[in-house]
């Protein structure tokens, strides 16, 4: 690592992101910051134009900087750039959102406050064509977000965990980083520490970033079972972690394998105990912005299905591959006897 410190750097991990790496660097380019920053660009291998985009990029900014990850795993990037990185914040950005101008600012204010160790902003779903789009009329509705209470928040709260955010270098460096063990959910898995630890996760509205939701089912699925599995081994790690949110979903899967699968008695019952989940997404449907196309609209069920059943699948594979995490669970019901 050379050169003066600086104020900031932003690490972008990007892995054939040819349609949104330029429009999302030159977004950062634009963070109104009074301090120099840096943006560390760390490539998977990209197969597509992504790697001559960036060296055109690089070339005309001299604060894009790119690097090379060769596990081509996100935790493995995040530290790749972190060990690189000169500033004194840390601003974990995706190739794939756009973030407000004052992002960086905005955290970096709320630092100086006292009394947090993470900023973040909101996840605003924003669809650029079909599927997107649809995928984040799914996610801007309750049904959608689950308890990710980082998503719509019109103050500041407290959050555990967050999309993307703001660190001070020397505490991530103190923890040596993401885990790598975690190529996914490893935000969910560094915030736990840091809350383990006492540290405090803030998301702040005026720090809403919009972010492009996947574009098929196909990959909406592969994202959400990826989420649930990792999830499980957060967990089970991680007691603190575990929210009612999380378990909803593989009683789903369970409750539905049991209506398809069960002996008779067992299917009726189980029919009916879906009854309450189809009226929910019968709602979350009917309750959609109006103003959405009636075609997008119509797609919503499967929507939440996929996401739903993906995610809840995940996690019982999860909790097979890894260990279930009984601890969380425990913890989970300790907290609803106390609550009564």
């Amino acid at each position: 690592m050379t050169g003066e410190p600086l104020g900031a750097s932003v690490i972008v991990p990007v892995l054939n992101e040819e349609d949104f790496i330029e429009r999302s660097v030159g977004a950062i380019l634009e963070q109104r910051f009074d301090l120099p920053f840096e943006v560390l660009v760390i490539d998977g291998g990209s197969e597509d134009r992504t790697p001559e985009i960036l060296e055109r990029l690089a070339g005309e900014h001299p604060q894009v900087k790119v690097l090379a990850n060769p596990a081509r795993l996100i935790p493995n990037a995040l530290n790749i750039g972190l060990r690189h990185a000169r500033g004194e914040y840390i601003a974990r950005m995706d190739a794939h959102a756009y973030y407000p101008p004052d992002y960086i600012a905005l955290a970096v204010d709320r630092f100086e406050a006292g009394g947090v160790e993470c900023v973040s902003g909101p996840q605003e779903p924003h669809g650029e064509d079909a599927w997107s789009r649809r995928v984040a009329l799914a996610l801007r509705s309750r049904l959608g977000i689950g308890g990710a209470t980082f998503r719509n928040p019109t103050q500041e709260i407290e959050v555990d965990t967050a999309f993307t955010g703001v660190w001070r270098r020397s505490r991530l460096l103190e923890l040596d980083g993401w885990d790598e063990a975690w190529p996914i959910n490893e935000d969910a898995e560094l915030a736990a520490r840091i809350r383990e630890g006492g540290g405090r996760y803030v998301c702040l509205p005026a720090m809403a970033a919009r972010y492009v939701p996947r574009r098929s089912l196909r990959a909406l699925a592969v994202q959400y079972w990826r989420y649930g599995q990792y999830r499980a081994k957060t967990a089970r790690r991680h007691p603190i972690g575990l929210r009612h949110s999380h378990v909803l979903p593989p009683a789903l899967v369970a409750t539905a394998t049991a209506a398809a699968l069960g002996p008779r008695p067992v299917r009726r019952v189980a029919r009916l105990a879906l009854l309450p989940y189809a009226a929910a997404v019968a709602g979350a449907t009917t309750s959609a912005g109006k103003d959405e196309r009636f075609g997008d609209r119509l797609w919503l069920p499967v929507i939440f299905a996929v996401m739903h059943l993906s995610w809840g699948s995940g996690f019982i594979a999860g909790s097979v591959r890894f260990g279930p995490p009984l601890a969380a669970l425990r913890s989970l019901v300790r907290r609803d006897r106390r609550a009564t």
